[in-house]
């Protein structure tokens, strides 16, 4: 008995309407792709930003707990920020433009 080998591909089906392929093949001959090259690179692309977007970040209880910790305590001044603040907006009256 022979073993199977194990598939490196897995086709994936989509019924898209007659405009969004007649794009689609547009832009990849564009880019003198294939239509499959150009819609994988697109599909992997697009998953790579949500992904990168939605970091999974991982920690011990212990770390957690002080995470929750800091976060729960009351926040600091930043001197710098309470300086801006305090500032004038340019559509109120005593603005000054540093030149």
């Amino acid at each position: 008995m022979t073993a199977k080998a194990e598939r490196k591909e897995n086709p994936i089906s989509m019924r898209l309407p007659v405009s969004d392929i007649a794009m689609i093949d547009r832009a990849a001959g564009l880019r003198g792709r294939s239509r499959t090259d150009f819609m994988r690179d697109a599909a992997v692309r697009a998953a790579e930003e949500v992904l990168l977007e939605n970091p999974l970040i991982r920690m011990s209880a212990k770390g957690f707990a002080e995470f929750l910790k800091v976060l729960s305590a009351p926040a600091a001044p930043v001197s710098e920020m309470v300086e801006l603040a305090k500032r004038p907006a340019p559509w109120e009256p005593g603005y000054v433009t540093k030149r």
